[in-house]
């Protein structure tokens, strides 16, 4: 360590795994305003945090996988915290927001106010569970659009209206994963629908398969256009997190062939 520096302590690294999993990979640089919100919270340099995302970067499996290293220098607390992290989404996610809040003097309810109407009135552990539930659902959309670049993954489509963040092992089967961006891809309503009714499917390899039963009406013209004109085709790739194959296997064996 450089002389008049300091460590990064767990809560720095928490939140600035938290912003990590937010943007693009693209955009984690210094000038980023989302940087240099968290820079001011945690009084560290716009460059220290962009730095820092880069060495969280390092631990991306996909990202390596791209050829993307990341910042070398990384330390055992870095990895810890990442591991933490990305093994539970649902929890850690939310208390990254819950410590955002509070550097920010204010609270989770005050930040997403408007997300929470409506919430049933309960109090204590399950009033707690409920803006978790609310808040990471919220989020869980943000990053999975934000991770195909706001477009539907299968059409290209950048109409947000008309675009869902689709979990691809269902949020009632995998709790563990209900929020990895891993488990997200951004579809068009009817390409939601289909991928939820197991009628079209993504290979390991990422190519869209669809099922023969829209053969059976290619004659239409609509079908033609919507399905089998996109079956074999590669999807388009996310910025950052790409689908786990694990998750991507699970659906293809319900795929309806």
């Amino acid at each position: 360590m450089k002389e008049g520096q300091t460590l990064w302590t767990k809560e720095q690294l928490i939140l600035a795994v938290n912003l990590y999993s937010k943007i693009p990979f693209g955009q984690m640089h210094a000038s980023n305003a989302d940087v240099n919100e968290l820079a001011g919270l945690i009084n560290r340099s716009q460059a220290a945090v962009a730095r820092k995302l880069g060495n969280f970067a390092s631990f991306d499996p996909k990202l390596k996988e791209r050829g993307i290293k990341g910042l070398t220098n990384a330390s055992k607390l870095d990895l810890e915290v990442w591991n933490e992290y990305m093994e539970n989404w649902e929890e850690q996610f939310f208390e990254g927001e819950k410590l955002l809040a509070k550097k920010k003097q204010t609270s989770v309810e005050k930040v997403y106010q408007a997300d929470l109407e409506n919430l049933p009135k309960v109090q204590g552990q399950e009033r707690e569970r409920l803006i978790m539930q609310r808040v990471n659902q919220y989020h869980f959309r943000k990053i999975v659009l934000t991770n195909f670049n706001n477009r539907c993954c299968i059409t290209g489509i950048q109409m947000l209206d008309l675009i869902v963040a689709s979990h691809i092992v269902p949020w009632s089967k995998d709790k563990g994963n209900r929020l990895s961006p891993q488990n997200g891809l951004a579809l068009n309503a009817l390409h939601d629908r289909a991928f939820d009714k197991h009628l079209i499917t993504v290979t390991e390899d990422l190519k869209i398969k669809v099922s023969p039963q829209f053969y059976r009406q290619k004659d239409t013209l609509s079908i033609q256009q919507n399905f089998i004109d996109y079956d074999g085709k590669s999807l388009l790739l996310p910025k950052k997190f790409f689908p786990d194959t694990d998750f991507l296997r699970m659906h293809n064996e319900k795929f309806k062939g």
